[in-house]
């Protein structure tokens, strides 16, 4: 398989989270096509376990989709940030859970066929309780659940975002 051609580049829009840029493209028949790309900076996403077994959820309302959702926490990479840096600021703000022990399980592209974003997952434990530090545009609720409870909410849609349902699968998985 040969890879797509990239002709040109028009940025469209810049913005504090995402840019978006159309790219005028070869495909390998020859054909011109156009793709439109958003940017978006590497996000992390923590699933993060306490030692009585129960998974840290954030429960918040997503303006994009209109709806209150159940997910793991989750946030940018700011610029000149680790990932790992990245999780333990974002299960702090989130949640006021520090991670003992943080190990990476994977990463994920969310919706490759427009965007770049790539998220990476990372199981948290160890976990000691400190303060929140949410940030101000940020209202989040902390949901303690365990593994009946979880299953029961994704077999009932109650889980509906993406990176959860993969950090879910992985850790009902790895639990066996």
């Amino acid at each position: 398989m040969k890879k797509e051609e990239k002709v040109y580049t028009n940025t469209v829009y810049k913005g504090r989270i995402v840019n978006l840029r159309v790219d005028g493209v070869l495909l390998p028949s020859g054909r011109k096509t156009l793709r439109e790309v958003i940017e978006h900076a590497p996000a992390v996403g923590i699933l993060a376990v306490t030692d009585e077994s129960k998974v840290v959820f954030v429960k918040q309302y997503r303006y994009a989709v209109g709806e209150f959702l159940m997910e793991i926490p989750a946030g940018i990479v700011e610029e000149g940030e680790s990932p790992e840096v990245a999780a333990k600021r974002e299960l702090m703000e989130e949640t006021g859970y520090r991670p003992g022990k943080l190990v990476e399980v994977c990463r994920v592209y969310p919706s490759p066929g427009f965007s770049n974003e790539v998220i990476i997952l990372y199981l948290a434990t160890e976990l000691t309780e400190e303060s929140m530090e949410q940030d101000d545009d940020e209202n989040i609720e902390v949901v303690l659940l365990t593994e009946p409870e979880i299953i029961k909410m994704v077999e009932e849609g109650k889980i509906k975002d993406g990176k959860t349902l993969l950090a879910i699968l992985w850790y009902l998985e790895n639990q066996k």
